[in-house]
């Protein structure tokens, strides 16, 4: 899988696992689509092309998917170029072009500017992404595309949770579809519902020409590495955990949690119209004046089903 020589056919013997292998992949990014209504008719959809074995699954499955699709849309496969020393610029194009998709190749030194503002052994992984994420949709507006889709997988969704839990002390994550900042850009992750595993296991049988991310990928101690290690334990040591936490992130409770943005604690059960005191009445210390409250007749069900009045 790591090579970077042409792709090569899956061995006869591994062909039946193989077909197995892409027809649940297909089956579950046909789902992703459909349940987040990720691509309508007439979309023009970018596929980021990294080089990884996520994006080249997006890609494959994308282009079996268009073709049996119930809607009409585009596909054009996008990769930028930062300009990395040592970078094998041939071996996307010569895939693409093997394979016969519309693609474009950004040209953007963006390795240049992250290696002269982060200091020498420090993280490069976030100013990196948000150079990456601007050329990508710089290009996408000027092209006309109604869709950026990203290669992000089932664990990437799990794995981004759990580093806003710890590390941010927040509950969010990475979600199968959103909206830019700005409101000019849709992007989706058809691969939401598909297991890392898998994707691992069909791009060796697809003999994808994997280019290794050398410019972050090395460095150590990074907080996304540490969740990825702990929930690979976990998934040892409870096989199928993954699948149940990725299954939570769809059925959110805010009345659960304690989100007062989300959920009306506040005024939840409150037996009058008075208002509430604030945080700053509580804490300063002195009782406010008040009469007692005159609550009105009201029928309360006992225990034998009958109503009484109670004032």
């Amino acid at each position: 899988m790591h090579s970077l020589d042409a792709p090569t056919a899956a061995p006869p013997r591994h062909k039946h696992e193989a077909d197995k292998l892409a027809k649940r992949l297909r089956h579950q990014v046909g789902r992703a689509i459909a349940d987040f209504g990720m691509i309508e008719d007439g979309d023009k959809v970018m596929v980021c092309l990294s080089g990884g074995k996520d994006s080249y699954t997006l890609l494959d499955v994308l282009l079996q998917l268009q073709k049996k699709a119930p809607v009409r849309f585009s596909i054009t496969a996008v990769n930028l170029d930062q300009k990395q020393p040592g970078f094998p610029e041939h071996v996307l194009p010569d895939y693409l072009k093997s394979i016969g998709v519309d693609f474009h190749i950004i040209e953007q030194d963006t390795y240049s500017v992250v290696s002269r503002v982060i200091p020498e052994g420090k993280t490069m992984c976030s100013l990196c992404s948000r150079l990456r994420r601007g050329a990508l949709y710089t290009y996408a507006q000027t092209h006309g595309y109604t869709k950026i889709a990203l290669g992000h997988h089932r664990d990437d969704l799990v794995n981004t949770f759990f580093l806003n839990l710890f590390f941010h002390a927040k509950l969010s994550g990475m979600p199968p579809k959103l909206l830019s900042d700005d409101g000019k850009h849709v992007v989706i992750r058809p691969l939401a519902y598909v297991r890392e595993a898998d994707i691992e296991a069909y791009a060796e049988a697809k003999g994808f020409p994997i280019i290794p991310c050398n410019l972050c990928g090395s460095q150590e101690n990074l907080q996304r590495k540490q969740v990825k290690k702990m929930l690979a334990q976990w998934e040892k040591d409870s096989p199928g955990r993954i699948e149940t936490m990725a299954r939570a992130l769809g059925d959110i409770r805010p009345s659960q949690l304690s989100d007062t943005a989300l959920f009306d604690f506040r005024t939840l059960g409150q037996r009058g119209d008075a208002a509430l005191p604030d945080a700053h009445a509580w804490l300063a210390g002195a009782p406010a004046e008040h009469t007692p409250l005159a609550l009105p007749a009201r029928p309360i069900r006992n225990h034998d089903g009958l109503d009484i009045l109670k004032g």
